[in-house]
């Protein structure tokens, strides 16, 4: 026998995957994470027996309570589940599905709406930090259509703003979470920075491309990818996240001159291949970094001036704009930040198991 558990297929950002009220999945952690590599259909290489897409951006999952605490009223939990891997890693945040919370909490019965407008303060279990979430909802009920627009993410939608809070040091424990500005990895200077997600920023050109290659051409290049994991797997433990051979943190991203309008180019990995887009937390953790003088980041970008800064961070298929607020005593250091996003609710249902899983 199958067992089958509730769930929402959900589109947060350009991200997607099953969201699971905590009520509904196991609470032992093992075995929570057998379940969530049972619904993906990991480890398998096209994931041809669950939800996942087999790419690291569609193999995520969401897992949302009601908040345990006064003046929170969500908690998220993000899973990321290894395609070819079984492994579940809840390390790190993602922006992205962050989007999704607010809505998968009013569409599940989790939280009823607020007018039309409906702003909800979030805990990120992962790092402990918050967010306050804006989702438009007319007759209480959650509105998906607008004329917002990402990239990577076909057509416009309803806008999702997010707002972070308290994000330096989320995960590592501080910005800069070597204590210095710039590190050295087998001769390749880096910045090593967690504004919200771990990010090791390596000068394109120091790894002989350009930073302006494809994606595909990225994934190809099996010699960048090797000195990539071999700076990786050393910056992990400098950065006190321990032996990173088995996480998804920290990101590394390579960065080069903007194009166009834009403040920063961007080629990022989350951990080995290379991202079609940028990760929201990623994005955020990137602009933080080129603000600071001195940077690996700060030598290529085009830096905006400003109490609030726009700050275009460019990818493969477009751009992300982060809005950084600096603290008015210290021009060099970020106070907050904020963005914008779009959700949709795909699917309602229940994902089915094999029985001896659950």
């Amino acid at each position: 026998m199958q067992r089958a558990i509730p769930c929402l297929f959900m589109r947060g950002g350009t991200s997607r995957g099953p969201f699971f009220r905590a009520s509904d999945l196991p609470a032992d952690v093992a075995t929570r994470d057998r379940v969530l590599l049972a619904v993906m259909g990991s480890p398998d290489a096209r994931q041809i027996d669950g939800l996942g897409g087999a790419d690291p951006l569609t193999s995520k999952a969401g897992i949302v309570r009601p908040g345990s605490r006064p003046g929170i009223d969500l908690e998220f939990l993000f899973a990321q589940i290894a395609v070819k891997e079984a492994l579940v890693d809840t390390t790190p945040n993602c922006g992205n599905m962050l989007a999704a919370v607010v809505p998968f909490a009013i569409e599940s019965g989790l939280i009823a709406a607020r007018g039309a407008v409906t702003t909800l303060r979030v805990l990120m279990e992962n790092t402990g930090t918050l967010a306050d979430i804006e989702v438009r909802t007319p007759g209480g009920r959650v509105e998906y259509s607008g004329d917002a627009r990402i990239d990577g993410v076909p057509g416009t939608a309803a806008p999702v703003n997010i707002r972070f809070l308290d994000t330096a040091g989320a995960v590592c424990g501080a910005l800069l979470p070597t204590g210095r500005l710039v590190d050295r990895f087998d001769g390749v200077e880096v910045t090593c920075i967690d504004n919200g997600m771990p990010v090791v920023i390596m000068g394109a050109p120091d790894l002989g491309v350009s930073g302006y290659e494809s994606r595909e051409a990225l994934n190809a290049n099996a010699e960048l990818r090797r000195r990539i994991e071999s700076i990786r797997l050393q910056a992990g433990p400098a950065m006190n996240l321990g032996d990173v051979a088995k996480k998804v943190v920290p990101k590394m991203c390579l960065v080069a001159p903007p194009t166009h309008e834009g403040n920063l180019t961007t080629r990022t990995f989350i951990p080995h291949d290379c991202h079609s887009a940028v990760g929201v937390l990623g994005a955020v953790t990137v602009a933080t970094a080129a603000v600071l003088p001195g940077s690996v980041a700060n030598r290529l970008a085009r830096v905006p001036d400003g109490a609030r800064r726009n700050f275009s961070v460019q990818h493969p298929t477009g751009e992300f704009t982060v809005t950084l607020t600096m603290n008015p005593r210290n021009s060099a250091e970020v106070e907050s930040a904020s963005l914008l996003r779009t959700a949709r609710l795909i699917m309602r249902g229940e994902v089915c198991i094999p029985g001896d899983i659950w």
